[in-house]
This record gives structure tokens, sequence and C-alpha cells, in this order.
């Protein structure tokens, strides 16, 4: 979410999805409220700290840690006072440990920690204990709720593809095995013990190996789907996988272009989530029928590139499209 204002971010999350909130995340704070430095401070006895590339691993805790432990903190404190009485799932996100591998530096070196096995596996073992606390803790601030943790691995493709780059930029990084690769992942699904969505916003989403890791729910941005991934989003649907579609567009408005809210053209934004959605259950060859029930209308990336007003209505536009969903599959059996 766009902002610095845990509560005002909770707030409008509560009031625009109440059917599935989430704990908002805010990097626009800076280091410590991103992506990497924010799951880095739920590792469990591997301290880190900023560089002026990024995070890397470090010899003992230190503030850089400390602030991105006490971002967190705020956070929850502020769902929990926004989501007091609340009862039906609530999401919670973290780094998946690829994306965290691939970004997280070494202690005395500048290559990534995906570069050594070791740190990969001390890696794999230190998140999954942090998860499983933070899951713990979420349970405990708001007990009416049923945790949903998302896994987000943008950096998965290119794991697995070979091309993360080394610290000098002149080589790439030799390619993770599919099978490791789900295996890592389902380490982290299983710490949890919750019900868990693993969400690439990223190209070439690597749909069966994030169907071999076991999650209940698969996350994309819907935009980048090609013609050649669609036996393996078919195949991961007719698995009994959740799709979460990500078929509202996140880049900001420029003028002239569709108002925030309202309007015509705002439903015609609606409108064409909704179709995008119903295209894709079609392209798949799946009954229509399954789609209502196994479908989440989301956002297709992050929100924190707009506006406070462009976001608010971008999560309006899901809901909305959600519920539109039904009535056009009538249009288009009809």
């Amino acid at each position: 979410m766009p902002g610095t204002d845990p509560a005002q971010a909770a707030a409008v999350v509560l009031g625009e999805l109440p059917d599935l909130p989430h704990l908002a995340e805010l990097p626009g704070r800076g280091p410590g409220a991103d992506l990497t430095g924010r799951t880095a401070a739920l590792l469990v006895d591997l301290p880190v700290e900023t560089t002026p590339r990024g995070w890397r691993l470090a010899d003992r805790p230190g503030r850089d840690q400390r602030r991105a432990a006490g971002m967190l903190t705020a956070d929850l404190d502020a769902l929990a006072e926004a989501a007091e009485g609340y009862g039906g799932p609530l999401k919670i996100q973290v780094c998946g440990p690829w994306t965290l591998a691939a970004t997280l530096e070494l202690t005395r070196s500048s290559e990534p920690a995906l570069a050594d096995p070791g740190a990969v596996a001390d890696l794999g073992d230190s998140l999954a204990e942090g998860v499983a606390a933070h899951v713990a803790a979420v349970r405990e601030l708001v007990p009416g709720a049923t945790i949903l943790l998302q896994v987000d691995e943008p950096a998965l493709p290119g794991v697995l593809a070979g091309s993360i780059p080394t610290a000098s930029g002149l080589r790439r990084l030799p390619a993770v095995d599919t099978t490791t690769a789900a295996e890592g992942l389902r380490q982290i699904l299983a710490a949890a013990q919750a019900p868990a969505v693993v969400h690439c916003c990223a190209p070439n989403v690597p749909f069966r190996c994030i169907t071999a890791a076991g999650p209940a729910a698969v996350a994309f941005d819907l935009s980048l789907i090609r013609r050649a991934d669609l036996d393996a989003v078919g195949e991961a649907a007719e698995a009994g996988l959740g799709i979460f579609a990500g078929a509202v567009p996140t880049a900001a408005r420029r003028a002239g272009q569709a108002p925030a809210n309202g309007g015509p053209e705002g439903e015609a934004a609606v409108r064409a989530a909704a179709e995008a959605v119903i295209g894709l259950w079609r392209r798949i060859g799946l009954r229509m029928a399954h789609l209502p029930g196994q479908v989440v209308v989301t956002p297709a990336c992050g929100l924190a590139g707009m506006t406070g007003s462009e976001a608010r209505a971008a999560l309006a536009r899901c809901r909305q499209a959600a519920r539109w969903i039904p009535e056009l599959m009538e249009e288009v059996s009809g």
C-alpha cells in the first residue's frame, strides 16, 4: 500500500476488503518496510543489516534489524485495532525463501545468499521458524481470524531459469532444480500451519513448481499470462488450487485516464477486470460453474506506486469485479 501510516492503511484495507482483508505493507517508509527487509526481520538466529545495495546477513543484530522489527510491530498493532472483533480470513505476506536468497547478500561477500547452498539451507530453516512464530503472533492479535499466508516469490522464475546475476553482474548463478525449489517452498508452507498462497507477479510463473509445493492457491498478474501458460494454469486449477487472478491494473493513473472512483469509465474498468477473469477460465477449458468459488480477483501486483485514492479505488474494483462475474457469466452463456 502507499503511504507511511499503518493505522490509515489498515482502515482502508478493512473498509474496502471486508471479506478478505490483509496486513498492509508500507514500503514507502524505507529500509525495513521493503519486501526483503520486512521478512528478514522475522529470521531466527540470522541477523541482517543494510548495505548501499540492499540487505545482507550480519554477524550480530543491529539497529537496521530493530527498525524493521519495530515497523512490523507497528503494523500489527494497527491491524489488531482495526480488526477488533473481526472473524474471517485474514491474509499476511512474507517474502519467499528463493526470493529472499536471491536478494539477501552473504555476510562477508556481496554475492547473493543463493550462491551458497549452505546459506540457502540455513535461510530456509530460519525463515520456517520465523514464519511459524509470525503466524502464531497474528492469531493471538486477531483471535477470530483464519490466517492465510501469502508467500511472495517474484524472483522464483529467475532462480529456476538461472538468470539471477552475481555481484559483478558478469555471470549468472546456476539454475535451481525445480524439485529443490518446490521442496524449499514446501518447508515454509508446512511451518506456517495455515492455508497458503504463493504469489508471483513476474513473467513466466512456474505454475508446476508452485503446485508441487502444495499451497492452497497461486496468485499472479493476469496480464502476463501467455498462451503457453494456459495448460499449467489449468492443471493447477484442476488440482484444486485457488486462483488469485491479478486482473485489476496497478500502474498509477496519468492525467486524462479513468477517474479513481465511479462514473461510466470506472464501471468499464470493473467490467474489464471481470471479463478478463472469465476469459482466462474459458481459455483453460474448465467448468464455468466452478469459477466463482475458486477464483479471487486481486490487483495485478502491489499498490505502493499509486496514490492513496488510486489504491483505494483498485481495491474497490477488485471487490466490484468479483460481484459482477456471476452476472457476466450469465451473459456469456446466454
